[in-house]
């Protein structure tokens, strides 16, 4: 009952404004390289594992957009000699469950398994061919490219995937975030299987690996898995460089397109996971379009305008600056109005920064609702996996909460003013009554 009682303590911590008990990571190296974080609980006789590599995305090219998201894909259907069905049946049996990731920067796999010894081993087995000797399978890599194409060719119609879409070209251009995480229909058509084999040799090596595991096992235990599932693992360590985001000329695309509503987006390049501005930046949206029907955004344009059901603004965090986005759906008729207000709403925020009573309230939303960011081991894993991955202190969860309740109405304002521009924002709207998409501008 250790993780129920930290729980507790840490609930009552924060509703007491400081008090905050600690979460104890634990962490070291394998043999090999790989970093490994890892968090003991008993409460359940469950194992959660993930491990990830810089294999996102970003880590594609124009030429070769698609390859890294085929890859993580295909690398549970089929290796070791194990065929897809060979392996979902495995785990079936045993009560396992195999899921993956996949983002920008990241790509991996994870597993829940029971922590009894029968089972997890058995389990564990599985994913350690899968990601040791993963096979890509001609016949798979063409039932899942053609599949693939034909998703989004069909995806391609639907107008938030249309603005998607536009919206990342005109924000990144040529940087590496720009490109699409599924892929294009004809660089997939043009990706071979040495491609496919050659990425996994550079990307997924053991130097490059980040595990991740909480639950039902001790430190001895945890350490003899890491050592098992990156032992056979390609050598070495791949030294990650992406180019500076470069802020974006102001752009606004519309979009012709039949749907009832127009769906407008706006975008601006964000924050980095490590920005010296994460904290108030991340606080100040809260307010701003983050806090759903106590934001900004919500009151002008639904509560007090009537203009949309639900509108919203998030950072989202990356080794290089991800998108600042803001995003509603409204009618054709009053695509202008929403547009002109939603501007408006952003550039008096920028300008004029939050009141206390708004900062105020959202420190006490964000600080108490944090434990319900850590109420489950899964969640607690996904934490574990991003602290490991961008190299975060493991007393990144305590300090989170001591660097709410620090943000000051001046901090949020000096962030937003240097660092998003309402004028110079990247806009898309889809379903209106002008030029359709042309993704060749970047």
């Amino acid at each position: 009952m250790r993780f129920l009682q930290f729980l507790i303590v840490l609930w009552a911590g924060l509703q007491a404004q400081w008090a905050l008990a600690f979460l104890p990571i634990q962490h070291w190296q394998t043999a090999n390289g790989a970093q490994v974080y890892f968090v003991e609980n008993h409460d359940l006789p469950i194992l959660d594992l993930s491990i990830e590599f810089p294999a996102g995305s970003s880590s594609d090219t124009a030429e070769t957009s698609g390859r890294a998201g085929l890859v993580q894909r295909l690398m549970s259907m089929g290796a070791g000699g194990l065929s897809e069905d060979r392996i979902a049946e495995t785990l079936a049996d045993v009560g396992a469950a195999l899921g993956g990731s996949f983002d920008l920067d990241r790509a991996g796999l994870s597993l829940r398994t029971l922590s009894h010894q029968k089972e997890r081993s058995r389990a564990l087995d599985v994913l350690a061919q899968i990601i040791q000797r993963p096979e890509f399978p001609e016949t798979i890599l063409e039932r899942e490219r053609t599949r693939m194409i034909s998703v989004l060719k069909e995806a391609d119609t639907k107008p938030e995937v249309i603005a998607d879409r536009t919206l990342m070209k005109l924000l990144y251009g040529k940087h590496p975030y720009g490109l699409r995480e599924s892929g294009e229909p004809d660089t997939l058509a043009s990706l071979q299987r040495q491609d496919l084999v050659d990425f996994y040799r550079a990307r997924y090596t053991a130097g490059n690996a980040v595990i991740a595991m909480i639950g039902d096992i001790k430190r001895d235990e945890a350490a003899r898995i890491a050592e098992m599932l990156t032992d056979r693992l390609p050598a070495g360590k791949t030294e990650i460089t992406l180019p500076a985001v470069e802020n974006p000329a102001p752009v606004t695309q519309k979009i012709a397109h039949p749907a009832t509503q127009s769906h407008i987006q706006l975008a601006y390049p964000g924050l980095s996971r490590k920005d010296p501005d994460y904290f108030p930046l991340l606080v100040g949206n809260y307010i701003l379009g983050g806090g759903g029907f106590v934001s900004r955004l919500m009151k002008e344009i639904r509560e007090t305008r009537g203009l949309a059901y639900s509108v919203y603004s998030t950072f989202a965090p990356y080794r290089e600056k991800g998108p600042f986005e803001i995003g509603l759906q409204t009618k054709k008729e009053q695509a202008e109005q929403a547009l002109q207000l939603t501007q408006k709403t952003l550039k008096d925020f920028v300008e004029q920064g939050p009141t206390e009573e708004e900062l105020e309230a959202a420190r006490q939303n964000i600080v108490g609702g944090f434990p319900l960011r850590i109420d489950s081991n899964s969640k607690i894993l996904g934490y574990l996996g991003v602290i490991g991955f961008y190299n975060l202190p493991l007393t990144y969860l305590e300090d989170y909460v001591r660097a709410v309740e620090k943000v000051t109405v001046a901090q949020i304002k000096d962030a937003f003013q240097r660092r998003i521009n309402p004028d110079g924002m990247v806009t898309v709207v889809v379903g209106a009554e002008q030029t359709a998409p042309d993704f060749s501008c970047c």
